[in-house]
């Protein structure tokens, strides 16, 4: 197994964050020989040149810049590491990385998310959407510090990790307005025979659905399934069904995709959670997406009204 000396890389990110060997050299408090030595170790080892002469100056080549691109992640996590263990203020943005569970709504995720971005201190974000699974594998390798989520842990997946309940809300449904204005009167019985856009089978919000649906003897045509949710709304917008988002976001679903509401339903609950590796959360941006969630965002206060199911 091939070993990186971080010595090495440390002393060639500080040249390239100082702009020149002699002002690395400053800040290290090392003589250049000293410097350009270790270098030349690190060019060796890598197999490459990092940089290119231009007169006075350098110029990092392509690999130099690989090289640097990295190593700006590796220094700052590295400080930040020792800075979470030792209780002290992180310097510089506080990392957060997310991963999103594919069938949780956008423009919910970034609801939840907002409280993190609203922070005094500077947090640089990183999302990552994909099936659950893979993102609690992530998780379990600490390659993620939070999983937003629809539903909590499966039982039988082999992963040490802690739901964190963060509230739940009815759903509302949606269509452009040409189609909405005959469904919104009578509602929910006016759904019956009417064009739906659907989440896939097996889903949580798609088996409540259909169970709803049927207590109300209620047949929609079911037009099109889609895993993608972005994408169903995107079908919704074009006039092709009605379609359903959590009641929470209801305002930022008619204005990003210009739809009016026909009702609301209370019966059928969405469930949202955040999934950490940690039973007690101390990532100060973690800390604060749930207490916003739990104390703001899903608050008895926060109802709607209008016609509902």
């Amino acid at each position: 197994m091939e070993w990186l000396n971080y010595h090495h890389l440390f002393y060639f990110w500080t040249v390239m964050r100082e702009g020149s060997i002699t002002a690395a050299c400053t800040k290290l408090s090392l003589a250049q020989s000293t410097v350009s030595a270790q270098l030349g170790k690190l060019e060796e080892s890598l197999g490459g040149k990092l940089f290119n002469r231009q007169g006075r100056s350098l110029e990092a080549t392509d690999l130099g810049q690989l090289v640097f691109k990295y190593a700006d992640k590796i220094f700052p996590l590295g400080r930040e590491l020792m800075d979470q263990i030792h209780n002290r203020p992180v310097i510089g943005p506080l990392s957060l990385k997310v991963g999103i569970v594919d069938l949780l709504p956008k423009l919910m995720a970034r609801k939840l998310l907002e409280p993190a971005l609203s922070l005094d201190k500077k947090v640089r974000l990183t999302c990552h959407e994909g099936k659950e699974e893979t993102l609690l594998a992530d998780l379990a390798l600490h390659h993620l510090d939070l999983v937003l989520a629809d539903a909590p842990i499966r039982s039988g997946l082999s992963i040490k990790a802690y739901n964190h309940f963060l509230g739940e809300c009815g759903i509302t449904f949606f269509a452009v307005e040409e189609l909405a204005k005959h469904l919104t009167k009578n509602f929910p019985a006016s759904l019956d025979n009417a064009p739906m856009l659907m989440p896939m089978a097996m889903t949580t919000l798609r088996c409540a659905l259909d169970q709803w649906f049927e207590a109300l003897s209620i047949q929609p045509v079911v037009v099109a399934e889609f895993e993608d949710n972005a994408l169903l709304k995107v079908f919704g917008q074009a006039g092709d069904g009605v379609f359903v988002a959590p009641t929470i976001i209801e305002s930022e679903v008619k204005t990003q995709y210009q739809v009016e509401i026909i009702g609301r339903c209370d019966t059928i609950k969405e469930r949202f959670y955040a999934i950490s590796v940690e039973r007690i959360l101390k990532h100060p941006a973690v800390v604060a997406i749930t207490d916003i969630a739990r104390h703001s965002f899903f608050s008895p206060d926060r109802e709607n009204s209008g016609p509902k199911g």
